[in-house]
């Protein structure tokens, strides 16, 4: 008789659950621990992020359950820019792409939740306890395979920075997020911004302040709502509104105020979206560090144990890398420990790490700074952005990086972007950009009635 080999996990979010259902249908005997039972899991703490699936990490996601969600489907994203400060303030440029793909936003409350309910029936064990790093290395001694899974605090300290792969020493913005209802998906919604009304999200940019990405959503309880998160600059004007939010209804009238002072076109709309009576935490606010750590530890006892997803990888959430980041990760961690015969030593978890970092990390990483305007991506902005706005396929091009990052590796130096454009658009890319002037004021002049 062949004894199953034994999986420990620690951490029952997202990364957590996805990689002990795997694991378990792997034909591993697999343990999750948890410092929450179920229910406050589900209903009692705030969701650490939107959780956008963009494309392709679904097909990753599958390997290890089905999509069980209708809602928080979208198609494409209305993007519209605005420069410049006070009387300077205009509007840039818009775009309204299709994806190529289909996105997916779902409470990650609810995700989790349902991998640990389909975990359970099928026999995995579920441990309420807190891990700290001494019981961690008796956990780890227990088992073949232990991996931490606790998000950005938790015992991610054990795994040292990269100082070579991490890029900031602190947040590039303050983030505030917040889950709202009262207005349905439907084609009327938003349909002064895109032929697909509710079926595009919306991303507005804001050159000094910052960004906000309003998307469709699928609430673990409320069901068809609509999730916002506002990424804010440090030093803009936006970033002191957050500090005083304090409950839902704090980040709805936060949220509400930026759009009629910064987004007017929008507000009627907005004003229109109520917070969940029901969810008292469907708010979060704070700031991200984006890190990258070494994914592999010892314990004290010398016992190896491996990170998982913001564990191993912290990122902003302003490109939608986290969740996918984690899902993809875990998905070939369980295709390569089902194949793997021998011992899972430091060597060999460290080897599927630098795969990771191949295949989708180091990608994401950067699509990650692209989307924050940093400094080393201004050439592409400079170029991509003008280009997004008078050719639809560099668009739907551009918004591609959030399903696969990896063509953006590729992209190098000016000419690399000029090819890009030129390749996409099927035409020069001077004549591409020749096209394009500023906006002075979006398409649509007032909002379309909304179905409430």
């Amino acid at each position: 008789m062949t004894t199953r080999r034994s999986v420990a996990i620690i951490g029952a979010g997202l990364a957590g659950t996805t990689a002990g259902l795997g694991l378990l249908d792997a034909g591993f005997d697999v343990t999750i621990y948890s410092d929450r039972d179920r229910d406050s899991l589900r209903n009692k703490v705030p969701p650490t992020g939107v959780g956008v699936l963009f494309g392709k990490s679904q097909d990753w996601d599958a390997e290890i359950i089905e999509d069980l969600y209708e809602v928080g489907k979208t198609t494409g994203m209305s993007v519209r820019l605005y420069g410049g400060a006070g009387e300077d303030r205009a509007p840039v440029l818009e775009y309204d792409p299709d994806y190529g793909y289909i996105s997916a936003a779902v409470d990650l409350r609810l995700r989790a939740d349902d991998r640990l309910g389909r975990f359970l029936d099928r026999g995995g064990r579920f441990e309420v306890t807190t891990v700290d790093l001494d019981n961690l290395d008796e956990i780890a001694g227990a088992a073949d395979l232990t991996l931490v899974a606790t998000g950005k605090g938790g015992l991610s300290t054990l795994f040292p920075v990269d100082e070579s792969r991490t890029k900031y020493r602190e947040p590039q913005r303050r983030l505030l997020q917040v889950t709202l209802t009262g207005v349905d998906h439907g084609p009327d919604v938003f349909a002064y911004r895109s032929q697909a009304g509710g079926g595009h999200s919306l991303y507005n940019l804001d050159s000094e302040n910052g960004e906000l990405f309003v998307g469709p959503f699928l609430h673990k309880d409320e069901g068809a709502t609509w999730s916002f998160i506002v990424f804010a600059k440090p030093w803009g004007a936006w970033a002191a509104r957050i500090d005083d939010v304090h409950d839902a209804v704090g980040a709805r009238r936060t949220i509400a105020g930026i759009f009629a002072e910064f987004f007017p076109e929008d507000a009627p709309v907005i004003e229109q979206l109520e917070v969940i009576e029901s969810d008292p935490v469907s708010w979060l606010k704070g700031a991200v560090t984006p890190t990258v750590r070494r994914a592999v530890a010892t314990t004290s006892g010398g016992h190896a144990v491996a990170a998982i997803g913001d564990t191993a990888i912290s990122f902003d959430p302003v490109a939608g890398q986290g969740a996918q980041n984690a899902l993809i990760q875990v998905a070939e961690l369980v295709k390569a420990a089902r194949a793997h015969d021998g011992e899972f030593i430091a060597d060999w978890l460290a080897e599927e790490f630098e795969k990771h970092w191949e295949r989708r990390g180091h990608a994401a990483t950067e699509v990650t700074r692209l989307f924050l305007g940093d400094p080393d991506f201004a050439t592409h902005l400079e170029l991509s952005f003008p280009a997004a706005a008078v050719d639809p396929n560099v668009a739907q091009a551009l918004l591609g990086l959030l399903s696969d990052p990896n063509p953006l590796l590729g992209l190098r130096t000016r000419e690399d972007v000029e090819n890009f454009i030129t390749a996409v658009a099927g035409e020069p890319y001077d004549q591409v950009l020749a096209r394009f002037a500023p906006a002075g004021q979006f398409s649509g002049a007032a909002p379309a009635p909304v179905t409430v």
